[in-house]
């Protein structure tokens, strides 16, 4: 599954020796003060809920003034950019990049980001050269034989966005080096101002091909541009040099089985646009209605999930690098109830509310053929997406305790064959099931990975299954009568969705009686976390 996700670190090389050969120094510094963890999880939300909201808009924007053919044309181009970036940038950079770079002083931190932002770069030109002269080859990967997507014009604008990688490889490489040193608040802010650029030029330049993804180049400029004043700031803007550095070749090796485990996810991802795309499946529009889908499921997860994880997972390595095992433990479970806290019932009310909530893109009722499938297929995937929420808030934390620890092989080893079976189920499922088929697929899948990340996890360091158990046995019933109050206020309702203006009062009333059955539930049975948000109210 896409999605959407929508979130990922010795001593100088001429001193010839590690970190840990040097010993301690005569006289320690006093240790810095740590930054709130509260306050950290506050900024990364707030960045989160801003870059997703944005990012709506901006799809809101591509569905309003673009034709079906030119937004599922784009849908497919940014792909290839997009799957590259994974591989090699954000995710893999913040799971491997983190853990290293806190294991060293100040004076190797910074020979470390100048080595490894100028290895970066050079993989990046290389990989955009061979993007752009590769275009038709990759796109007939993308796109299944009998297409209802136009080819050539896929083929057009993949050329035209592949330098989009090196631009978001490089925010990349600015958003590690701040959240290592826990500044998050212009690393989270930074997709704002890609979507916020992007909007603008969508606006202002004609309506075509070639104006759209240039459109979506300029938001990466900005989305890189706004992070460079406070690494200058902070003494962390890097001179990227091709210079040889002993710990990258310890990002590396925590890099490259991560980007073998996004590997398997982009082929899942791969896959799934061929089935979209695949005539003999599924109508012209159904590809646009997956990719409205995974717009708003990526603001929820990325909102409730990514953000949490992203804000803590410094302190994750810190407890690791440190061998504070009873500090990981009890990390993991706060990270753990904290993210399933609010899944449970963002899951549920989706679930319920899915017409409505896709409804948030539509500026009008759906007026074609090609519109209602696109409005009906976002509805269908949301809604069965939706029930995967909570597994993979499951497996989102559990994923990055083992990145933290450095034991990414198991990591991998269990995400490679979550996907791969998530592809099986595909396979399985969704020409039988239709639309239903992507989210069971995605809920075994996410099942099935976490039972065995929390096997190796008790192995290793013990894990707090009974706090972890008993929580979830309180929250997901919670979220299903949520749910069940928000889909009888929205079935009471006179208002039919496939319009924002009239799908938003909906959307207060339902989820509103929603969140009220569930934080109600929540307060008597006393959970600790609604219960800090009273303490906080009460001040």
């Amino acid at each position: 599954m896409s999605k959407s996700p929508l979130g990922q670190p010795p001593a100088p090389p001429e001193l010839n020796m590690t970190f840990e050969d040097a010993g301690p120094p005569d006289a320690p510094p006093p240790a810095a003060p740590k930054k709130s963890l509260r306050a950290n999880t506050i900024i990364v939300m707030l960045g989160t809920l801003g870059s997703r909201l944005s990012g709506i808009l901006r799809q809101l924007v591509l569905n309003n003034l673009f034709s079906v053919t030119l937004l599922e044309a784009f849908n497919a181009a940014v792909t290839i950019p997009n799957l590259l970036r994974e591989l090699l940038a954000e995710g893999a950079l913040v799971n491997s990049f983190i853990p290293v770079y806190k294991t060293l002083d100040d004076a190797g931190r910074r020979k470390l980001a100048q080595a490894f932002s100028g290895v970066l770069i050079g993989v990046n030109l290389l990989l955009m050269a061979v993007g752009i002269l590769a275009a038709p080859y990759l796109v007939d990967l993308l796109l299944a034989s009998s297409s209802n997507v136009d080819r050539e014009l896929t083929v057009f604008m993949t050329r035209m966005v592949m330098p989009f990688l090196m631009l978001i490889s490089l925010s990349a490489i600015a958003m590690g080096l701040l959240n290592a040193d826990e500044h998050f608040r212009e690393s989270s802010f930074a997709p704002v101002a890609f979507n916020i650029a992007s909007i603008a030029a969508l606006l202002l330049l004609p309506k075509q091909a070639e104006w759209m993804a240039l459109g979506w180049l300029i938001g990466g400029v900005a989305q890189l541009v706004v992070q460079l004043p406070a690494l200058n700031r902070f003494g962390l803007l890097p001179t990227p040099a091709l210079i040889r550095h002993p710990a990258v070749g310890r990002v590396v090796r925590q890099m490259a089985p991560f980007t073998m485990t996004a590997g398997a996810r982009q082929i899942l991802n791969v896959y799934v646009l061929r089935l979209l795309t695949d005539a003999r499946l599924f109508d012209k529009g159904t590809q646009a209605g997956y990719f409205n889908a995974q717009a708003l499921f990526t603001m929820v997860n990325g909102l409730f999930i990514v953000s949490p994880v992203l804000a803590v997972f410094p302190r994750f390595s810190q407890a690791a690098a440190e061998k504070n095992w009873t500090q990981f433990r009890a990390l993991t479970a706060s990270t753990i109830r904290t993210t399933t806290f609010l899944a449970a019932p963002m899951s549920a009310l989706m679930i319920a509310l899915a017409p409505y909530v896709i409804s948030v893109i539509n500026t009008h009722a759906p007026r074609t053929a090609e519109e209602t499938v696109k409005f009906l297929a976002g509805a269908g995937i949301l809604s069965s997406w939706s029930l995967a929420l909570v597994p993979w808030a499951l497996v989102t934390v559990l994923l990055r305790t083992f990145y933290a620890r450095e034991r990414t092989r198991e990591a991998v080893t269990v995400s490679a064959i979550g996907f791969v079976l998530e592809v099986g189920l595909y396979r399985l499922l969704v020409p039988s099931l239709g639309l239903l088929g992507f989210g069971l697929s995605t809920t075994i899948s996410g099942l099935l990975m976490t039972a065995a990340l929390t096997v190796l996890y008790r192995r290793a360091v013990g894990f707090p299954g009974r706090e972890v158990a008993g929580h979830l046995l309180r929250v997901v019933p919670l979220a299903v009568l949520s749910g069940g109050a928000a889909w009888l206020v929205a079935r009471a309702l006179p208002i039919q969705p496939g319009f924002i203006l009239t799908s938003i009062p909906v959307l207060a009333l339902a989820g509103g009686a929603g969140l009220a059955v569930y934080l109600g539930g929540a307060l008597a049975l006393k959970l600790p976390e609604v219960a800090a948000v009273t303490r906080r109210l009460r001040r």
